[in-house]
């Protein structure tokens, strides 16, 4: 289970996986009461991992209380944060109530870069926030999401991690929903791109054995079939926001026309395990051909009903990212693009309030 206990932040990443519109949920952010009975039914209903997020948690002056809680019911809980305002004093504060692992984001290995990325000077901030987690004795994840803006450093950000002690990288190719969708013709690699990048990764691998584990997972538009999304609608996974709205997947409100059940209106058990929202492409009943008939549905789930809603208007299309689907053709369009990409191009859309509206239709090819 995830908690957005906020979906203000003090970076701008023009990829953020926010909704567009993530100021008006600015004044609905549930009060610390409200998180702890979402904690304490979660924990009744068999959650065992808890990942607070955002936005930027930090920025919740009761999340020291909170992780208290969790810990004290038995979650294991990881921070999910940009580092940003991660003093040492709030280091201690939070291993003090019970913080097991931190998950921290850099955007490049040159601080310059790294600041023009995310619209904001925090390379300094982000490093000395390492170097307090790994002194205070904390495992880390470093989060590292690649565009073609950063791709071609993967081996210079393994070198980094390296010298600063960090056992997990995750080097994570842009899935394009909000904010990253309206930047998708600026942000989305090359495949040439990616083969470089993987490769650099393979020869870390084996030069680094086990002193550090590196994911690089590959955006599903060069796959020719779409990613096992959350291994299915509904199955293992649910994210709580701001609101209290519960989501089956963090980008689940790009749906128009779902309704989100409220922790504030209802059991979690009954959402978890009856909602309409949860039912709705659980299992494979749902599913439109090719995906019925396909060998594959129980290994992909039928892809994501995220993306198939952002990118053709029908949540229960199939997956335009697999070759078998009708809609394919949007993905093939979007990887030619980025080959054959030349000039400067456009400039990105920082997430900021009032930049963009939150129509996503506008976004749809």
């Amino acid at each position: 289970m995830v908690l957005e206990l906020t979906y203000r932040c003090p970076l701008k990443c023009p990829w953020c996986n926010n909704p567009l519109n993530y100021g008006d949920f600015s004044k609905e952010e549930l009060t610390t009461d409200e998180w702890k009975h979402v904690l304490r039914e979660a924990r009744r209903i068999g959650s065992l991992q808890l990942g607070f997020s955002g936005g930027e948690p930090l920025l919740r002056p009761d999340l020291e209380e909170l992780m208290a809680e969790a810990d004290g019911l038995g979650f294991y809980t990881n921070l999910i944060t940009s580092g940003v305002g991660l003093t040492r004093k709030r280091l201690e504060a939070l291993k003090k109530a019970g913080l097991k692992q931190i998950q921290i984001s850099l955007q490049h290995s040159d601080p310059v870069i790294n600041n023009a990325m995310v619209g904001v000077d925090s390379f300094e901030e982000k490093m000395e926030a390492i170097r307090h987690i790994k002194e205070l004795g904390f495992p880390v994840v470093m989060n590292v999401p690649m565009s073609r803006f950063n791709i071609d450093t993967a081996g210079d950000m393994i070198d980094l991690c390296e010298k600063s002690g960090i056992e997990f990288l995750e080097l994570v190719n842009l899935q394009y929903y909000n904010w990253a969708l309206l930047n998708r013709a600026e942000l989305l690699p090359s495949r040439e791109q990616l083969e470089e990048a993987e490769e650099k990764v393979i020869k870390a691998r084996e030069r680094l054995g086990n002193a550090m584990t590196i994911y690089f997972v590959v955006p599903d538009y060069f796959d020719g079939r779409p990613k096992a999304c959350m291994n299915g609608w509904g199955a293992i996974h649910m994210t709580i926001a701001p609101d209290g709205a519960v989501l089956p997947c963090q980008e689940a409100r790009v749906i128009e026309g779902m309704e989100f059940p409220k922790v504030t209106e209802h059991d979690l058990g009954w959402i978890w395990h009856e909602s309409p929202t949860f039912m709705k492409f659980r299992g494979n009943e749902w599913m439109k051909e090719p995906c019925q008939s396909c060998d594959e549905k129980e290994k992909d789930f039928g892809g994501c009903r995220c993306q198939s809603f952002v990118l053709t208007g029908d949540a229960a299309n199939t997956d335009p990212a697999c070759s078998k689907s009708e809609h394919f053709k949007i993905i093939e369009s979007s990887v030619e693009n980025a080959r054959n990409r030349i000039g400067p191009g456009l400039p990105l859309v920082m997430r900021s309030r009032g930049s963009i509206g939150s129509d996503l239709k506008a976004l749809r090819p």
